[in-house]
């Protein structure tokens, strides 16, 4: 029998074995070696992380803004590895992208200070892209004073508040006052959603300071009928009994976003803040929907949504009750979008006051529009101080249902919450202001107008009003004009015919205006 190919065809098959072989461990290498950046513990409880240390490259794109230097302005900052640490150590082993603060050493039973736990969560969260914190239901997290602090975190952090926290009431947190309590700040891409509460426990503060701060201008329209006085503005919150100490002066803002880009606030509540509800600082793209704010309506300066120095900002589908502007939109905003709001009580949506102490004010593109209003001192109101420079343009309130609202419309470039106030010439300049389709009760005035002697305002349109009286506390007056400049496009109820038809005889407002623009 001739061996021989039969011995070939072994050979062969062999080879070919050895060769497959080969073959298949380079593969499992390879694809051992795309896995790299993945956490791992080694045997010893060793973390082992294969990222490698190294100099930070840093290059920018169109889709990002240029690192800059300077106050009111951000950089993302170099992306950074993050640290060899193990996913136990980091969040209890769950998904390495998110942080619960129970895991960090928080307690969650209301008593126990949990900021240390909640800067930890941070610290890590910082380090990750697209991370998420994890404040979780059914806790309560007493939290002191923070910031959540940029620049050099990565971008799209989502902090998902689920459980509530609560604002410490011993003076000793405070020190000698802070303008914030929970603060983030330098970001790019940050959001703050869940069904959870922030509650500021402002009943010490405004206690505190219940005839200490400004009183809102209009109050001093306010004339009672017979037999009606004026209590119904007295705080009558509970006193600050905590080491009988007085809480300082300087009330912070419950929220407050600075400096950043891409911020999303929705579904949470915020509620009892000392001051401000929710502020945005020098941000750009902000989106806040879904959410409430809730304070009492004699709560001194508890303004809902603050925005100051902001561009692009959407506010929508919100239920705002407070002590102060439902939305109070200050100097250096532009394209800011309102619409299916609910305001009351409180003091209405404000642009200003602009121009306090001598200063240049700009604010442009600002539409309002299907808001609900109830129950709120002011409707829709432009409010500036004697004495400042810029100007307000472009401004469009639509659709207005107000209902018991003690000043429906309102300009008031004479604007002093102080004692007194000098006369002075200058003033921020007022220019397309459109008014359409507000209608509903009013309790005191249906329109104020009171434009500056200097810079009158023009270009005030006004379509489709229609505001009946209700007699309640006040009494009522007519609707009052003064330096106004406009067109009535439809006749009103009832007849504003103070309102002065065309253009003022000077047309010195244009200058501001092009001041804005530089």
């Amino acid at each position: 029998m001739n061996m021989g190919p039969l011995v070939f065809s072994l050979k062969s098959l062999t080879f070919l074995i050895l060769v497959s072989l080969v073959v298949w461990s380079s593969t499992l290498q390879t694809c051992n070696a795309r896995r790299g950046g993945h956490w791992r513990r080694s045997r010893g409880g060793e973390s082992v992380s294969l990222f490698k240390k190294g100099k930070n490259h840093h290059h920018s794109n169109g889709n990002s803004p240029s690192p800059v230097q300077g106050k009111g302005q951000f950089s993302a900052g170099p992306k950074q590895a993050p640290l060899a640490l193990s996913e136990g150590d980091i969040n209890g082993g769950g998904n390495s992208n998110v942080f619960d603060v129970l895991s960090f050493g928080a307690k969650g039973d209301g008593n126990t200070d949990d900021t240390k736990a909640f800067e930890a969560a941070w610290a890590a969260a910082c380090l990750v892209e697209a991370s998420t914190i994890i404040v979780p239901s059914e806790h309560v997290f007493l939290v002191g004073p923070i910031s959540f602090s940029g620049p050099n975190c990565q971008s799209n952090i989502v902090f998902q508040l689920d459980g509530k926290i609560i604002a410490p009431t011993s003076s000793k947190y405070w020190g000698s006052g802070l303008l914030q309590w929970l603060e983030f700040t330098k970001l790019r891409g940050i959001t703050v959603k869940g069904g959870g509460v922030i509650d500021g426990q402002g009943s010490v503060w405004w206690s505190d300071s219940s005839f200490d701060g400004p009183v809102d201008d209009e109050a001093e329209l306010l004339v009672p009928v017979a037999n009606n006085s004026m209590d119904d503005n007295k705080n009558t919150s509970p006193v600050n009994d905590e080491l009988n100490q007085r809480m300082p002066s300087t009330k912070p803002t419950a929220l407050r976003f600075y400096g950043s880009y891409n911020v999303k606030v929705t579904g949470i509540t915020i509620q009892n803040s000392p001051q401000c509800h929710l502020k945005f600082d020098n941000c750009i793209g902000v989106q806040v929907f879904n959410m409430s704010v809730s304070s009492p309506g004699d709560s001194i300066n508890t303004d809902g949504i603050h925005l100051q120095n902001s561009k692009d900002v959407l506010i929508h589908s919100t239920n705002l009750a407070c002590g102060d502007d439902c939305v109070s939109i200050q100097t250096g905003c532009s394209n800011i979008f309102i619409h299916n709001v609910n305001c009351g009580p409180g003091h209405g949506i404000s642009i200003g006051g602009l121009g306090r102490d001598n200063t240049k004010a700009c604010v442009s593109n600002v539409t309002v529009r299907d808001v609900v209003m109830q129950n709120t001192m002011n409707g829709v109101r432009i409010k500036t101080w004697q004495g400042g420079s810029g100007s307000v343009q472009n401004v469009m309130f639509s659709n207005i249902q107000v209902s018991e609202v003690e000043f429906p419309i309102v300009i008031d470039q004479f604007y002093c919450d102080r004692s007194t106030c000098k006369n002075q010439t200058s003033a921020v300049a007022l220019m397309g202001i459109n008014y359409e389709r507000i209608r509903g009760t009013y309790t005191v005035k249906p329109v104020h107008f009171a434009c500056s002697d200097s810079l009158p305002c023009m270009d005030v349109t006004l379509t489709s009003i229609e505001l009946k009286p209700l007699q309640e506390r006040y009494r009522l007056s007519d609707p009052f004009c003064w330096q106004t400049f406009g067109e009535l496009a439809t006749p009103t109820v009832p007849p504003i015919n103070c309102l002065q038809l065309g253009k003022p005889p000077n047309n010195r407002i244009l200058s501001d205006y092009e001041s804005c623009r530089t």
